[in-house]
């Protein structure tokens, strides 16, 4: 008699017995649930797996399809790995590097000897378009990292695996085959190319862009949205890390190992203030403007960026006045409400538009206001015994918050008098060649760490509110972030390495039979490639402080 296992699938609340060593694919077929677009991948007790994985006790099961954040993850992973075989058969001898999310799609740098062609483009996407069509298996198989190394030896194409792989200290390693060619991702993929139903690839600057399914609507490419002074923000930093030769994980815990810590934080700082200290400069420059507006997503690190941009104005002659838009909230009673019935602070209309209009007119025009101030306890904007402002000479409004780039915001005043920065955590390091990390994964670890040592939230408070928060983002914040005169990342070559120390204590205490135990998950296995630093060498003003602690700045 057949040993069989319990299988309790939460998508349809059904209970299926399966035989023992079942793969979640096997148990997808009889467990009665439908979808367009999956499985793609499962949550295995609050788990991520991919649907290769085999079953051996009684688990929770939840079938996930690419609308879900781990799907289209899997999805996007495995589309790589098409485009990397296609590369390689077509150009054996190049390099293809999967760079930078933009655009809605991923910028992918493709080195071939000479100048990519959009013929050169359009044979990669048949051949791409062949490799799916011919229904190949996405193979899983596991090993002793020092084989996995020795594969992955054999070609010049994969020494930043090689280096990731040596420096991380596994005892095994998963890797991935199409047809004979192998290659390493760090997450779960898709078991047969014929899944890959729908991308798009184009010529994009001096390589291409492959794009992706829409989420919100997957029977579509995601909209091509030009993002021209992101892209270049990306490869600025990219020409910052060549220079001191990092651009991957493992070239960075290879220094780590070597010693040279201190000079990769010294660096990165320095870098950074360089950048301020010239918008600061391009701020005083301008003559006429009056006012400057920094926007950005969560945990970007608005709050020092403008901190240490009032400091470089200072040191152009001017002086930074700044104003809080919290305090520009309209009544409680007439806040918005959003889809579930609820307040919604993070709409444009929670703030009093008119008024902060009306103010920034009598300000440019030598009068005196009082400005409101926003009580939170009870929700009602007061008037009185504000606090009274008029403009001097050298005097520049600093307004920050989340809706500052937003043209209707500051409608009623010239666009002369405006200066718009959009500050952002654009992670550069790349994990090997073929692994980009998701930039958004920078900006949750911080928001774990400042939730959880300043505002009493757990992990899994913060994880199970950040799928709300990236919607306030995408419908407030991204569609506005091309109008900025300046854009300025916030990430630094260093910081997931003295994150890692802070964070992973706070991402073990999720329970396991949470549903965010599986991001958190993610999250510590992610981390996990990375050597650790310690923060003792990161200066007071180090725009780290903001999340760890330590900062000589006032919040």
């Amino acid at each position: 008699m057949k040993q069989t296992v319990k299988i309790r699938c939460k998508n349809n609340k059904k209970t299926v017995n399966v035989e023992i060593g079942s793969t979640l694919s096997d148990i997808f077929s009889v467990s009665g649930v439908e979808m367009k677009h999956g499985p793609i991948s499962a949550e295995v007790n609050n788990k991520v797996e991919g649907m290769h994985y085999r079953v051996y006790h009684n688990q929770d099961v939840e079938f996930l399809d690419i609308t879900s954040s781990s799907g289209i993850r899997a999805y996007v992973r495995s589309l790589f790995f098409v485009l990397c075989k296609a590369v390689h058969e077509v150009f054996p001898d190049s390099h293809v590097v999967i760079d930078i999310p933009v655009s809605n799609g991923y910028y992918c740098d493709l080195q071939i000897g000479r100048a990519v062609t959009i013929e050169d483009v359009a044979i990669l996407k048949q051949r791409m378009q062949e490799i799916i069509d011919a229904k190949i298996p996405i193979r899983r198989h596991e090993c002793p990292t020092e084989e996995a190394i020795e594969v992955f030896s054999r070609t010049s194409t994969h020494s930043s695996k090689v280096k990731l792989l040596r420096s991380i200290g596994t005892l095994y390693t998963v890797y991935y085959e199409i047809d004979g060619y192998m290659d390493y991702y760090y997450g779960t993929m898709l078991t047969n190319t014929s899944q890959l139903y729908l991308f798009g690839l184009e010529k994009y600057y001096d390589g291409l862009l492959l794009r992706i399914p829409s989420t919100s609507n997957p029977d579509e490419l995601g909209p091509m949205v030009r993002q021209d002074k992101m892209f270049e923000i990306f490869q600025e930093h990219h020409r910052w890390q060549n220079i001191i030769g990092i651009s991957t994980v493992g070239d960075f815990n290879e220094q780590v190992a070597q010693g040279n810590a201190t000079d990769i934080i010294n660096v990165s700082e320095a870098l950074q203030e360089k950048k301020i200290a010239h918008i600061a400069e391009d701020i005083f420059n301008r003559k006429g403007v009056r006012m400057v507006l920094l926007a950005g997503p969560s945990s970007s690190g608005k709050t020092t960026t403008c901190k240490r941009l009032s400091i470089q104005l200072m040191t152009c002659g001017l002086h930074p006045v700044q104003i809080s838009l919290d305090d520009y909230f309209v009544d409680r009673t007439k806040t918005p409400r959003d889809d579930k019935g609820d307040y919604d602070y993070e709409s444009l209309y929670a703030l009093n538009i008119p008024l902060l209009n009306r103010h920034l007119q009598q300000l440019f025009n030598g009068e005196e206001i009082t400005l409101p101030h926003y009580n939170f306890h009870t929700g009602t904007s007061e008037m009185e015994g504000g606090k009274r402002l008029v403009l001097r000479e050298n005097d520049i409004l600093v307004v920050e918050g989340i809706h500052a780039l937003n043209p209707e915001l500051t409608a009623q005043i010239p666009e002369e008098k405006k200066y718009r920065v959009y500050a952002s955590a654009l992670t550069t390091i790349l994990l090997d060649n073929h692994n980009y990390i998701p930039t958004t994964d920078n900006r949750l670890l911080r928001r774990i760490i400042r939730d959880y040592k300043y505002r009493g939230c757990s992990a899994q408070d913060t994880i199970h509110r950040w799928a709300s928060v990236r919607a306030g983002e995408n419908k407030w914040i991204f569609p506005y972030q091309e109008n900025a005169d300046a854009m300025f990342n916030t990430a630094m070559l260093f910081e997931l390495a003295v994150i890692k120390n802070q964070a992973e204590p706070i991402l073990r205490q999720v329970p396991q039979n949470a549903p965010e135990h599986a991001e958190a998950y993610r999250l510590l296995k992610f981390l996990s490639y990375i050597a650790p630093i310690t923060d003792h060498e990161i200066p007071p003003t180090s725009l780290l402080r903001e999340f760890l602690g330590g900062s000589s700045f006032k919040y």
